[in-house]
């Protein structure tokens, strides 16, 4: 008996709908709060992928299979850090003069 090939666009829309809502959760549990910015952008992005299967209309901005695009995503685990507390600092190091070899 053959097994159908999972649905990659569907894993995706789930995944994603899974990761708004657990960072909404987390944050709720936490107590941290946020901001009316990250509120509305988990509200309208879990809406849109529930509607559409995707976040985002432009192909360009995220792989064809993905539900969100690459900034969302990264948007969407700053939030996740936020509300599990982990300081989100950019670690940017000063230009060096290379050693002559």
């Amino acid at each position: 008996m053959k097994r159908k090939a999972p649905d990659r666009k569907a894993q995706a829309k789930r995944a994603a709908l899974n990761a708004l809502k657990r960072a909404q959760r987390q944050a709720e549990r936490a107590g941290v709060k946020l901001s009316e910015w990250e509120g509305e952008f988990l509200g309208s992005v879990a809406e849109r992928v529930k509607t559409y299967g995707r976040a985002f209309g432009d192909p360009e901005k995220g792989a064809p299979g993905e539900a969100l695009s690459a900034m969302q995503t990264v948007k969407l685990k700053e939030i996740a850090a936020k509300a599990k507390g982990e300081k989100t600092e950019m670690k940017r190091r000063p230009f060096r003069r290379k050693k002559p070899e």
